[in-house]
């Protein structure tokens, strides 16, 4: 018979996900559609945060419910930043996998820049094992 030899992880080896996401309500609808200021505060968000940059996008969509998508892709995962003027109202999404990184401190420096009335944040753990 085959001896059969199974891959053992070890901590160093655990993936950390940490993931921070919210929504944040009650916005500037000005601010809700400056995709250049949007895209500036997610830059400075990622150093805060001690993610590496890969590359950052930044759309800006007309219509009734326009607004802007910010998408900062890092080393250790993502932060994205959608907003909807019409509804005065943003989502935001920061996940690493990075064990040096703080998505907390990406999210509360955005959260600070964007000054909503009220906003929800959640947190769950993404890691593996």
């Amino acid at each position: 018979m085959e001896q059969q030899t199974y891959f053992q992880t070890s901590s160093e080896d655990k993936i950390i996900g940490k993931h921070v996401f919210g929504n944040l309500y009650d916005l500037d609808e000005e601010l809700l559609t400056d995709k250049d200021l949007l895209e500036k505060i997610v830059l400075e968000a990622v150093n805060i945060a001690k993610m590496n940059l890969v590359e950052i996008k930044a759309w800006k969509f007309g219509g009734k419910k326009g607004g802007v998508s910010v998408i900062a892709l890092v080393e250790e995962s993502h932060i994205a930043l959608h907003t909807w003027n019409e509804y005065k109202y943003a989502t935001l999404d920061v996940y690493t996998c990075g064990e040096q990184s703080d998505p907390q401190a990406a999210f509360n420096y955005i959260v600070a820049q964007l000054k909503p009335r009220r906003y929800q944040m959640f947190y769950a753990d993404r890691s593996s094992a």
